[in-house]
């Protein structure tokens, strides 16, 4: 199941701002080299993250899960002029071409890139953030949501991304990793520390502010 149809998302992506020359390397190079280039955020999404980072202007950002390095980017767009933006991921054989993308975009000298597991790196980082992105393996979202909660700012924003799971969180007899997904849902909807919604882009993101 498809949450929003081709001619719908090419007309999202014709009415939002461009991407830069870098994300469109970025987008066409994983589409070419990559075995699963739809883990990309992609340009509408890549917007979406883009646009959140500029109204809140953070001056740290975490983000688990880089793969090739394009959601990076577009986060890093809003951060404000001493921000710092930290990004994890455990695949150390992009680690070479995603820091060549890095050192070619205007935040080079602000983007700390750790390869690693998230769940040892995170108590590692000595840092309350202003904004959040999750955006890896999925059976440990929880894990990533319960360890970055308390390292996020009153007012922050956490985004996880992939909540509504190609559709499947509605299957009547849904599978192991769709069950983690629903679980996952359900705990931060009965969360009385933040504010949540989730918005349809793409596979669903949940944006979840914290009180």
């Amino acid at each position: 199941m498809e949450i929003m149809d081709n001619l719908l998302s090419t007309y999202l992506g014709n009415t939002c701002d461009e991407e830069t020359l870098l994300l469109q390397k970025i987008d066409r190079e994983t589409h070419l080299k990559e075995t699963m280039p739809h883990m990309l955020s992609g340009h509408y999404q890549g917007r979406l993250l883009s646009m959140l980072s500029h109204l809140i202007v953070p001056k740290r950002i975490l983000e688990v899960g880089t793969f090739t390095g394009y959601a990076t980017l577009c986060l890093a767009e809003g951060l404000a002029a001493e921000g710092m933006l930290h990004t994890i991921d455990i695949n150390e054989e992009l680690q070479e071409r995603v820091q060549r993308y890095f050192d070619a975009s205007p935040y080079k000298n602000k983007i700390a890139y750790h390869i690693g597991d998230a769940l040892t790196i995170i108590p590692t980082l000595d840092e309350i953030f202003d904004l959040v992105f999750i955006d890896a393996d999925k059976k440990n979202n929880l894990n990533y949501y319960q360890l970055v909660l308390e390292k996020v700012r009153p007012g922050g924003l956490i985004l996880i991304d992939n909540v509504l799971w190609k559709g499947k969180i509605t299957d009547e007899k849904p599978d192991k990793q769709t069950e983690q997904v629903i679980q996952l849902n359900q705990i931060i909807a009965q969360d009385q520390r933040i504010q949540k919604l989730i918005l349809p882009v793409r596979d669903g993101v949940f944006v979840i502010r914290k009180r």
